[in-house]
């Protein structure tokens, strides 16, 4: 096995421009370092910190084969759990996976417990090169997951979103760190009430507030309260300590960002779910400004289009 000296990315399909803008702010950056492999893109300088990415092929690594069966047992001599991004030689690429352990990448049911074991990323260069990384940063398959969706309850699918912010914050603080049964919650810019619907449906109290009322059904719940307000002008002394402060908001990151660290200074939560919607052009700045924040994560979720997903968890401080 090759292992190659830099870093890989699987690109978020449709976005891979905001991984090049990222990329050549580093110092160092040269088009001559970059290779791209369909949506994997190679780069020779390491530790790049990124955030346009399904996941990172964290070391990655090319080795020759000469059979399917040669191929498979390379993989799995180095690991069980692979998931497999198509690129070339597509017929021997299915053959291949067809030999190594059985991954499930249907839709999953919501609260989802996520694997301990690594999972790998691999695909073809040509007939006879595999390129693959066994760390990557992503726990689910190709950096994607999936949920069995629900058309009848939830007001809109935002719900969605938050069922994976959730799966990531399952994964990266354990059991027992979901909001539930007792947590406070604040739900910022949460009409119609998607993201509300699924704190409600764990158990947890929360107060929703926008300038648009929250969908009927949730609106009657004793276990929400509504509040008709701009959420960024109301102080965090003005709605007291709370366990988790989530945010779909529709605004630019900067407004965002000068919220959140006025609650993170006031000790009034400790947790955080929150959207950075990118109106035009990715806020890269501000994006790294979000992630130096300590206890964060910053991630592209698979429900995400123009946007990233900022997980803060006192857990991790």
């Amino acid at each position: 096995m090759n292992y190659l000296p830099g870093t890989a990315w699987l690109a978020v399909h449709g976005f891979r421009q905001n991984l090049s803008n990222e990329l050549s702010l580093n110092s160092g950056f040269s088009l001559k370092k970059v290779q791209e492999y369909g949506d994997i893109v190679y780069c020779e300088i390491p530790g790049i910190q990124t955030f346009w990415h399904r996941t990172v092929l964290e070391k990655p690594f090319t080795v020759q084969f000469s059979s399917i069966s040669e191929a498979a047992g390379l993989l799995r001599s180095v690991q069980r759990n692979w998931a497999y991004y198509p690129l070339n030689c597509f017929r021997r690429g299915e053959l291949i996976r067809e030999k190594l352990p059985y991954i499930n990448e249907k839709p999953r049911k919501f609260p989802y417990h996520v694997p301990d074991a690594p999972m790998g990323l691999w695909t073809l260069l040509d007939e006879h090169t595999i390129f693959a990384s066994a760390e990557t940063s992503s726990p689910f398959p190709g950096g994607e997951i999936y949920f069995e969706e629900d058309h009848v309850n939830p007001p809109s699918r935002a719900y969605l979103k938050m069922y994976e912010a959730l799966a990531w914050v399952q994964y990266l603080a354990g059991e027992g760190s979901l909001p539930g049964p007792g947590s406070s919650c604040i739900d910022a810019g949460a009409s119609p009430g998607g993201w509300t619907w699924v704190l409600n449906k764990l158990g947890a109290g929360v107060t929703a507030i926008d300038r648009a009322e929250l969908a009927p059904e949730l609106m009657a719940k004793k276990e929400i309260s509504f509040i008709k307000h701009d959420a960024f002008t109301l102080k965090p002394e003005d709605l007291g300590p709370r366990d988790w402060i989530c945010s779909d908001v529709i605004c630019y990151p900067p407004r965002l960002l000068e919220w959140i660290q006025k609650w993170i200074e006031s000790g009034l939560c400790g947790n955080f779910i929150c959207t950075l919607k990118m109106q035009g052009a990715a806020d890269h700045s501000t994006t790294r400004e979000f992630a130096a924040i300590p206890g964060s994560r910053v991630v592209h979720l698979t429900a995400n289009k123009n946007e990233l997903t900022f997980i803060r968890l006192a857990a991790l401080i």
